[in-house]
């Protein structure tokens, strides 16, 4: 899973020394690539505010949804995530600012108010659309487990025929449950004086049993279920319309579900591309203060991006706290407390750092 840092450090002669060394390094060993990453010239004000993070929780729901909408190949969440129509690592690489989007002549907490409020209308669009799809995935999972269920429950449409019922003026056909034949053809003519002689028939049958049916006299039904029940038969509510009408839903509801995954995969796919590329900008956003907050102005720092995996963190940490222990020798690994709003509580280093990972798309 791909794993990248952002990374700030002034111009000053010691730091792009240490900057010449680190690509070097990364050049010869397998701890990270790295790469210039350029940011624009934002407005800086007089009173900078830090720039809250976009919710990550909305780019882990989103791919979430996207899991379960696309359910046989949800371990292809990761390959289908893109950014401007370009795999995750190359959008990274190769990161523009958006200037049509975000303006970079517009106030910092102007630009993040902004992108915060463009992932607020996609975490609320994607609310709904989620709670419409698993409404329809739900009402055709709940038919489909009541026609593909037991005996007493499962469509026998298939197996059973109109002529198999007889509905008169005084007759009537019960299907019921037998798990034991022989009990059954010896006792179901007696459970009742108004069942027809050898009435009968085996309809279908599965591992659970079989489903008989019998004709009677309509005035003997409530008499022939109790006795039924005493001897464990189990007499079905059945009825061919009401049951044909099952199937119509089914298929109503199954036309339904894909041609709502068609539309619901399109907006997911679209829409974690766009939170994803606003979640990235809130990056920038972030690395461009806490620059001009610890190297001051004029504005003077050069970014670099690394892309590493969790194996190789520690020794990079190491190694770059080697290279640009000068900018803060007191800084350490621990965390800190920080005053800053928007940060809690945060890694502290001797340079600017922040951390981007991709593993929120991989979802278990």
């Amino acid at each position: 899973m791909a794993e990248f840092w952002l990374i700030s450090v002034p111009l000053d002669k010691t730091s792009l020394t240490g900057v010449e060394k680190l690509k070097r390094t990364a050049a010869k060993t397998s701890l990270a690539s790295c790469c210039k990453f350029f940011i624009p010239d934002l407005k800086v004000s007089l009173c900078i505010i830090f720039p809250t993070e976009v919710r990550v929780n909305v780019i882990k729901k989103t791919c979430q949804c996207m899991k379960e909408v696309m359910e046989p190949s949800s371990d292809k969440v990761l390959e289908s995530a893109s950014a401007n129509e370009e795999d995750l690592v190359s959008y990274m690489t190769k990161f523009q600012w958006d200037k049509a989007k975000y303006p970079t002549a517009l106030p910092l907490s102007s630009l993040a108010g902004s992108i915060n409020k463009e992932v607020s209308q996609v975490e609320t669009e994607l609310k709904s659309r989620a709670a419409a799809y698993s409404s329809v995935k739900a009402n055709l999972q709940s038919l489909k487990r009541k026609l593909d269920g037991s005996l007493q429950t499962r469509s026998l449409n298939d197996f059973v025929k109109r002529e198999d019922l007889v509905v008169s003026e005084y007759l009537t056909t019960l299907l019921v449950v037998v798990t034991s034949y022989s009990q059954w053809e010896n006792t179901y003519e007696s459970l009742t004086e108004f069942v027809v002689p050898r009435s009968s028939r085996k309809l279908y049958e599965d591992r659970e049993g079989g489903v008989f049916s019998v004709t009677l006299f309509k005035r003997a039904v409530c008499e022939f279920k109790a006795k039924a029940q005493e001897s464990k038969f189990v007499v079905r509510e059945y009825s061919f319309d009401v049951e044909e009408k099952q199937q119509r839903e089914m298929k109503r509801l199954t036309a339904h579900k894909k041609e709502q995954y068609g539309v619901f995969a399109r907006w997911l796919k679209v829409n974690l591309s766009e939170v994803f590329i606003a979640w990235i900008h809130v990056k920038v956003l972030r690395v461009f203060v806490e620059s001009v907050l610890r190297y001051g102005l004029p504005v003077g720092y050069q970014v670099l991006l690394l892309q590493t995996d969790k194996k190789h963190s520690k020794r990079l940490r190491e190694e770059l706290a080697s290279l640009f222990i000068h900018l803060d020798p007191t800084a350490s690994m621990k965390d800190v407390s920080c005053d800053i709003p928007g940060l809690s509580q945060q890694e502290y280093f001797s340079y600017v750092c922040f951390h981007i990972s991709t593993s929120m798309l991989e979802i278990s």
